[in-house]
């Protein structure tokens, strides 16, 4: 009978038969002991940490290059410019107190009427802080800072903080400008500040790469590139002067009153606004050009107010139809539509029918552009004006007054290019003597010699171009009209579907286009 296997004590006892299948064995016990406790955890212990685990693998051979990349020239990178300008380039906090007034009249001010009336205290005026950032650019070492008239409009505190060393000043608002939306600050450092270098921002181009620098939404200072996407931007509706540099670099708020940099790290404009659905960035951005704020800037420094240039005409686009009319080869420039008696144009010759092509030199592409030349000049310099006048070319100089009250040079935006077609160019047009009693109602002048245009066809060619009643027909293919008859006449010897008017209207002249067949 096989004995059952026990255990005692730790020791494995295992009785073994003496007898199997008659054979005799002698077998003699084995006794097997144990380690103890604590030296089978401390082999354990051993085995774990020096025995390498049986699912270790070897590490792969990596390439490793751990030379900065500027030692690489080969390798484009804008870190050099970012780091050139971008000391330049500041925080602007600034703070102003606004004062809520409640619904009911101000004499409840009065302790005396709120007593009388049992208004509680808190209903009286309340003063609130508003606080709000934005960026600015050092461009002298004397502390001279540009931004943007909104940035710092209705402050009474305005702090300036150097992003690399976190220092921080007082400004004090030397001038601002809300007509191109510049603004001057000043700061008294106790050293020489880090002043950007400003390029000539006519020279940019369409395509040139730049960087722009600033604060956007305070998380601090951030840098964001694009291109220049277009030049001369205007008829934005966001200032009186628009001249702006569009770029895709990436503007969001906080960023307005920053620096737009080009490749060589020179300030070429101060970045302004956004033209976006949602409030952030979407790839349209506008920069007033240095060249512009350089000159607001200077005039505010010198005079403590910006001076502008004074020519005194009335200008409008050169249409394709206009340049047509006027035996120009190319549809650019500035028409001259009214100069007005007195100005400088006047005493220097200019006319009405003259085409600037060029002023000082620099080429006008349209009418907002020379009336941003002539406001940019100075008050009593003589400028060159380059014009054509009965297709030919000429030079005039003219001595530049001073536009009065920081107004706007006139300037008349309309095309009046939209036609019916197939008809006679004047059809649907009635006109009439001025009297006494017409210039009372229409506002014109005894000067002013013509016919009145007292109705005109809705869906005539005239009204497409732009032709109201109550405007006064000057001129027929540039010969003078002294009254309605005269405008008949005149009328009966148009040639073909085309005409070319200047007609007068609301204190101004301008010259129109009326083709039937367009």
């Amino acid at each position: 009978m096989m004995p059952d296997i026990s255990h005692r004590s730790g020791n494995l006892h295992i009785p073994v038969p003496e007898e199997t299948h008659g054979m005799k064995h002698k077998y003699t016990r084995r006794q097997t002991t144990f380690p103890s406790p604590l030296i089978a955890l401390a082999t354990v212990l051993a085995l774990l940490f020096l025995a390498p685990p049986a699912c270790a693998k070897s590490l792969p051979e990596l390439k490793i290059d751990e030379s900065p990349l500027a030692d690489d020239p080969g390798i484009p990178s804008l870190a050099p410019i970012v780091a050139k300008a971008s000391p330049s380039v500041v925080n602007i906090y600034t703070a102003k107190t606004v004062r809520e007034r409640p619904a009911y009249s101000p004499f409840f001010d009065d302790p005396f009427f709120r007593e009388f009336f049992g208004i509680p205290y808190d209903r009286v005026p309340r003063e609130r802080r508003e606080q709000a950032l934005g960026s600015g650019v050092i461009v002298s070492a004397d502390g001279y800072i540009l931004t943007n008239n909104h940035v710092v409009d209705g402050a009474d505190e305005i702090r300036i903080v150097l992003p690399e060393t976190n220092e921080n000043f007082d400004a004090e608002i030397v001038g601002t400008d809300p007509k191109t939306d510049i603004a001057v600050l000043k700061v008294d450092a106790d050293k020489p500040l880090p002043a950007i270098t400003i390029a000539n921002s006519d020279t940019l181009r369409v395509g040139d790469y730049v960087i722009a620098i600033g604060n956007p939404l305070g998380v601090g200072q951030t840098v964001t590139s694009g291109i220049v996407s277009a030049l001369g931007r205007g008829g934005i509706g966001l200032v009186d002067y628009e001249d702006f540099i569009q770029t895709d670099a990436s503007i969001n708020p906080g960023n307005s009153g920053g620096a737009l940099v080009d490749m060589k790290g020179r300030l070429v404009g101060i970045n302004t606004a956004i033209l976006s659905r949602s409030g952030g960035s979407q790839g349209i951005g506008f920069a007033v050009p240095s060249n512009l704020a350089r000159s607001v800037m200077e005039s505010i420094i010198e005079y403590g107010e910006v001076r502008r240039g004074y020519l005194g005409v009335l200008i409008q686009p050169v249409t394709p139809e206009l340049a047509e009319e006027f035996g120009l080869e190319e549809n650019h420039g500035a028409l001259i539509g009214d100069v007005t008696p007195g100005s400088p144009a006047d005493k220097a010759g200019l006319e009405p029918g003259d085409v600037v092509l060029a002023f000082n030199g620099q080429k006008v592409h349209d009418s907002r552009q020379l009336q941003i030349l002539v406001a940019q000049s100075r008050p009593g310099t003589t400028a060159e004006l380059t014009i054509i006048r009965d297709g030919r070319e000429k030079t005039i100089e003219v001595e530049l007054g001073e536009l009065d009250g920081g107004g706007l040079a006139r300037a008349d935006g309309r095309s009046g290019l939209r036609r019916d077609s197939g008809r006679d160019p004047l059809d649907g047009i009635t006109v009439d003597d001025l009297d006494y009693r017409t210039r009372r109602q229409f506002g014109i002048p005894r000067q002013v010699t013509g016919a009145l245009v007292v109705d005109v066809d809705p869906n005539s060619p005239a009204a497409a171009a732009g032709l109201r009643p109550g405007d006064v027909i000057v001129e027929i293919n540039r010969q003078p009209v002294e009254d309605a008859d005269h405008a008949v006449r005149l009328s009966e010897r148009i040639e073909g579907s085309r005409v070319l008017l200047r007609v007068w209207s609301n204190g101004m002249s301008r010259y129109l286009v009326i083709d039937a067949n367009r």
